[in-house]
């Protein structure tokens, strides 16, 4: 194995390593946590001790409790954001990569416009339609992802449209539905797969802004983003509820743009060969 690979393996390695933590801890938290996440016995500000790891917010709830949650949050946020977007934006990208003309015009119009529609507008007109909710923080993420992936399938598909194999396909009478399940989707997909890996950390990232402008996860739900909002005004006298889920937030991104990197140069030997 040439050193580049083992590089690479290093990354994508370290990557799973560092988000599985994370997950792991989401995971445990859909079946324990050590206090209700409306527990305010704690007592106001308290310091890490024994019966709070990373003591309790200004409200007295346990501030290990609120990461674990937040943890969820995070990967609910990131998978279902990534799950909308995919549906979508494979569906509109292959179809615009068939049309032709007005109409290959008017949906690359389309992906266009909705990709500089800012994301914190969108989420606000879906919550004006529903409510603030983790639901409509990521349907909103989900629509302003979708219009990235829609783009990015639609160059992929064509590119792979002008292929031989696939004039080859068309000549022996394969028809199109087979030509896009069995030769162009298995050809875009391990490009798609780092794309949606980065559109996942985007995600984590928007749903915590979002939640921090008070439109995700409403409480008792703990979003990392909601903990950094109200843990500001208090951050020079307890500090650790500000830098405990910054500190997550920051490594789960890291995490997922490694394991992106790492499927990069795992899936395209063509990029791994030009960067080694």
């Amino acid at each position: 194995m040439s050193r580049p690979s083992i590089r690479h393996s290093a990354t994508l390695i370290a990557g799973c390593v560092t988000a599985g933590l994370i997950a792991l801890l989401a995971l445990v938290s859909l079946l324990w946590v050590p206090y209700a996440p409306d527990d305010t016995s704690g007592g106001r500000l308290a310091g890490p001790g024994e019966g709070h790891l990373l003591g309790t917010d200004k409200l007295g709830r346990d501030l290990f409790t609120q990461l674990m949650t937040g943890s969820r949050i995070a990967f609910e946020a990131g998978l279902g954001s990534v799950l909308i977007a995919a549906a979508i934006g494979v569906t509109l990208g292959v179809l615009a990569a068939f049309t032709r003309g007005w109409l290959d015009d008017t949906l690359s119009a389309l992906l266009d416009i909705l990709i500089a529609f800012p994301t914190l507008l969108l989420a606000m007109l879906v919550v004006a339609t529903r409510s603030a909710t983790l639901a409509s923080a990521v349907l909103a993420i989900g629509l302003a992802q979708s219009a990235v992936v829609g783009r990015l399938v639609r160059i992929l598909v064509k590119r792979v449209l002008t292929q031989d194999y696939i004039t080859a396909a068309r000549t022996s009478g394969t028809s199109w539905p087979r030509i896009v399940a069995g030769h162009v989707l298995p050809n875009i997909w391990p490009t798609l797969m780092v794309n949606l890996a980065l559109q996942f950390g985007l995600a984590i990232l928007a749903e915590a802004g979002l939640s921090y402008l008070g439109l995700g996860a409403p409480p008792p739900n703990a979003s990392w983003g909601r903990m950094l909002q109200e843990a500001q005004a208090t951050f020079t006298t307890a500090p650790a509820g500000a830098l405990a889920p910054g500190i997550l937030l920051v490594l789960l991104v890291i995490g997922v743009n490694l394991i992106a990197d790492g499927l990069r140069d795992t899936l395209d030997p063509a990029a791994r060969g030009r960067r080694g």
